[in-house]
Formats: C-alpha cells, structure tokens, sequence
C-alpha cells in the first residue's frame, strides 16, 4: 500500500517566457510532519489566507497530532519571508526560564545534575512560546482571523484522530514516565497501558485551551483565568512558575542570519538558535573547495572539518541574544571562515582536542519542522518543539498539553552532561527570563531562479543535517530526495562522525579511518526533514518529506 506521505504532488509549468523567472509560483507547496497538518494548511489557503496564516494552521495541527515533538506547551521559531515587501523576519517563541530558577534545584546531593528532575516533572518546563506565536504571526503576517487559522486544530482535537506508528513508539519509550503523572496518563494511556495503533486520541481540553486563544489571541493563553489554572497546576506539581512569568512573556522579532553561497541568499535563525551561524561558518568555509570535483571521501572530510569548527564555536560564545553579547559579524565574516579553512588538512582529521574550546551543545531531539510556499512567494520555514519526546511527560488537568522540558537545554551546570551526553557553558546558563540556546534551523536559500525553504528536527544533528540538504540542492537533488538521503554529523566533541546506517560503503569507510576519524554507525536513523522549492524559470514546485517518517505528507496545488 502506497502511504500517503509518499504522494508528492507536482505542479503543472506554468505558463512563462523562457529564460524570464516568474514573480509568482501561482500554486502553493507545503511538507510537514503529519497529512493532517498539511491539509489544515491548505485547508487555510482555500479560505483566501496567505503561508502565514497557513503556518499558524499547520503549527496548531502539529501540536494536536503530534504531540511527542511539539504543542502549545513549548517554543518555535517562525521564520517569515513577506514577498509583497521583502521583508524576512524571525519570530523567536522560544521558551523563557521562570523568574524562580535556581541551577540548584537541578543539582542532588552530591551537586551532581539530577537527570530526572532535569527533564522530567515541572521543573524540567520553561514559560510556553508557541502560544503567543500564534497570535503575533496571525495579527502582524496573516490575512485571515486567528480564529480561522486555528479552526482545524480544533476540529481535530475534538473530533480526535488515529495516533500513528511513530507517535505510539516514542509513547512507549516514555510510558513509565507519563504514568507517573494523572493528567499526561489519563490522556495518553487509557487503561494504564499503550494504546494499539488505530486507536482514536480525542482531547476536548485541548480543543477548548485552543479555543480561547483563537477567540482572545495573546491573553487568551497567558491572563486571566486559564493562566491562573495553567499556574495553580504547574505549583501543584512542584514547580516553580508564577503568574508574572506568564504575563510577561513577549514573543521577539530578530533579523536572521543573512549570507551568501554560490550566487544565492541564504536566510537562515539567529540566536537564540546557534544554527544560522554555524550554517554560515560552514557554508563560508566549504564555498571556498569545489566541491563538485571531489570524490565522496575527500568532500566529506570537509564537510566534517567545517563541522567541527562551527560546532566549537557554537558551544563557545552563543547565548540568549538579549542577555549575552556575542560575535556574530565576526563569526560570519568570510574572512574568518578563510582563516578555519587554512587549518584544514586536505587528507587529515583534525583532533578535536587540538583547537581551543571544550564544550558541545545541548539539545532534545525531538521537534517538528514545516515548509511553506504560497501562490503570491511568500515563504514560512517554522519548527517547533517540546524538547524530548512527549516533552517533560505532565498535563495540568483541563488544559489538554504536555508542558516542554526546555530547561535541559541549559546548561544547568558548566561542563554537565545533559540527555545526550552534551555539555554546555555559562553563556547559556539557566537564568530568570533567560531563553535557552537552540540548534533549531529553518532556513531559505533564494536565488535568482530557485529558492528552498528547508528545517527538520534532530536536536544537536539539525544543523548538519540542513547543511547537508543545502549541499544536495546545489547538486541538482530534488527535495525528496533531499530529505531522504543518508546522513552523517560530527559536532567538536566527542570527536566522532556519527553515521546513519549504510551510509558510506565499506572501502569509504576506510578511507575516513585512514585520515584520522572515528565513524559510529547508529542503529536508528534520525531526522524528519521537510522541505519545499520553487524553480522561477519553470513555475514548478516541489515538496519532499522525510520517508522515515510514516506521518509526513509533502502536497503541490
């Protein structure tokens, strides 16, 4: 049976003088995690609304469907190309430490980080953004009401769903967990135990909490009564939030991070996202190689050493921009990637431990990335998340969302381990109001014929993993096969390149080893990349989403 996540539906050329690139695509492409998110999207743009109201929609069905990788409980990045003016904006929803943080609640006796209390129960959950993402998108970027945009999450929150494959296996790897909490377990665990696939998730609460910010936007979510109760609740359970960190939350408008590579604009996250940098110091690096002449071994070599000095600098000097003073014009400058370029050895590894610096990000690996065009350009590269798989794993009662476990994205102390081994600095330490550092990367790549609008999730490996789907576009691959090509990451520390499974072949394998790298073949692959592109010359759109996933839908019409 052909899964519907497979169907990719390409748009007729349309009608444009050759050579001449179009203004306009005339038809609309989105790819995301889940069909039903998909089609809420052009549920939306059927309704006369535009890829920002079709984000919002999309963004609120997400967090109904899939709500291992993202909700309303956690953060996002929009990142917002308007066609009519040109103006590209990233709306940074990510979540904020609550005012009462104190690394010390993270700590056990032996002032060791407490794993548990780290991303597990309230404390693990950081002040929700995607709320008032929401809102600000809909009345600065949208055409539509909010109430309209929000109405087929709602719809399928109350009308309920069949949880798919994927969503039961991450269910079933965090069930000892979610059972520990009444709300989370009495949602996702009728009778105590994993449900079968096929079996229909109904959330009324949800729908209702969605209600109120279609119908008060903002307030709806973070005044008023619903704050009280989200507050009550989060205290009941032993946190620390207060109705203050609540109604200060403001969402922020950034200027991305803007660069070039090989005659096109790439627009891509600022801080608090570490991507957009790393992805410049990367591409900076490897525009100076041609690539294309390379053999397989040779070019990744590269690709790892521009990696490797990226991801040093990432865990180095990025923080939370409105608290921590960092280099950007200087890591972005080409002159810089020039000089990382000169301390590449064309045909050796270079020792992780032998350039300066000694800590690597920190990250949960589970989130959701969506890719929009509309019929007039207009462009919305969004992923969101709540960190680890069904985020912090509780529900306050009657709200109907799992909160994030955001708070492990600090560092809650220099040189600790988090989830997945990583270790981070004081420049993303966890302080009051402080938004912890992100690898969340979506990303547009525009130029004078093509653009792409790409992000997945991954944790730490996103970044690479959009470079390497940036890389394939330049090399003429359509975006299906973009999303579902193997691959590969290495992060400064530990001095490894971790490997998808038959990525390299056994003699390429070899020759790696030979320069000087240690590769670790995981059993599992990772990833659910989402991708769209639109070929001015031809008028044709592509969409592509990751085939492993089983959820994922990528339509054109």
């Amino acid at each position: 049976m052909i899964r519907l996540r497979a169907l990719l539906f390409v748009a007729a050329v349309l009608p444009c003088s050759a050579g001449i690139a179009a203004d306009k695509p005339g038809k609309a492409a989105i790819a995301s995690a889940h069909r039903l998110a998909t089609e809420a999207g052009f549920e939306v743009l059927a309704a006369g609304g535009n890829a920002f109201d079709a984000a919002i929609a999309v963004s609120a069905a997400l967090s109904v469907v899939e709500p291992q990788s993202s909700g309303i409980g956690g953060g996002a990045f929009f990142l917002l190309h308007r066609a009519q003016d040109g103006k590209q904006v990233l709306v940074d929803a990510r979540e904020t430490a609550p005012a009462a943080t104190d690394p010390g609640q993270f700590l056990d006796a032996k002032g060791e980080v407490d794993r548990d209390k780290a991303v597990n129960g309230p404390l693990a959950a950081g002040i929700p953004g995607e709320p008032a993402a929401l809102a600000w998108v809909a009345q600065h970027y949208g055409k539509l009401p909010l109430k309209r945009s929000l109405a087929p999450a709602i719809r399928l929150a109350r009308e309920g769903f069949a949880q798919d494959s994927r969503s039961l296996m991450f269910l079933g790897m965090r069930k000892d967990v979610i059972a520990r909490d009444p709300g989370a377990s009495a949602l996702f665990l009728p009778n105590g135990e994993v449900p079968q696939q096929g079996w229909v998730l109904k959330n009324p609460d949800l729908a209702r909490t969605l209600e109120l910010i279609a119908e008060k936007g903002h307030a709806g979510f973070y005044e008023g009564e619903f704050a009280a109760t989200l507050v009550d609740g989060v205290k009941k359970m032993g946190g620390t939030w207060s109705r203050e960190d609540l109604a200060k939350y403001v969402v922020r408008e950034r200027e991305p991070i803007v660069f070039r590579y090989r005659g096109h604009q790439v627009v891509t996250a600022p801080p608090p996202s570490s991507g957009g940098i790393a992805l410049a110091e990367m591409l900076n690096i490897l525009q100076g190689y041609d690539l294309a002449r390379l053999d397989r071994v040779a070019r990744t070599h590269l690709v790892v050493e521009a990696m490797r000095r990226a991801y040093r600098d990432r865990a180095e000097y990025l923080g939370d921009p409105d608290f921590v003073k960092m280099p950007i014009a200087e890591l972005t400058n080409p002159l810089y990637a020039a000089g990382l370029r000169a301390s590449i050895h064309p045909a050796k590894a270079t020792p992780s431990d032998s350039l300066p610096g000694f800590m690597a990000p920190v990250q949960g690996t589970d989130t959701s990335h969506f890719s929009v065009i509309d019929a007039d350009g207009n462009l919305a590269a969004v992923t969101q998340t709540v960190n680890l798989p069904y985020g912090a794993a509780v529900v306050v009662p009657g709200t109907g969302f799992l909160l994030n476990n955001q708070m492990d994205d600090f560092a809650l102390k220099a040189g600790a381990p988090n989830a997945y081994g990583l270790v981070g600095g004081d420049a993303n330490a966890p302080k009051p109001g402080h938004r912890p550092l992100s690898s969340m990367t979506p990303t547009f790549v525009i130029g004078p014929e093509r653009t792409l609008v790409i992000g997945t999730p991954g944790g730490s490996r996103i970044i690479t993993m959009v470079l390497e789907g940036i890389l394939a576009w330049f090399d003429g691959d359509a975006p299906q096969k973009i999303v579902d090509n193997k691959r590969f990451h290495h992060q400064f520390l530990p001095d490894v390149i971790s490997i998808e499974k038959d990525a390299f072949t056994l003699d390429e394998r070899k020759a790696l080893q030979a320069m000087g790298h240690t590769l670790s073949e995981g059993e599992r692959p990772w990833g659910f990349m989402n991708a769209v592109d639109w070929n001015r010359k031809t008028g044709e759109l592509r969409g592509g989403s990751d085939s492993r996933g089983v959820s994922g839908t990528a339509l054109v019409k």
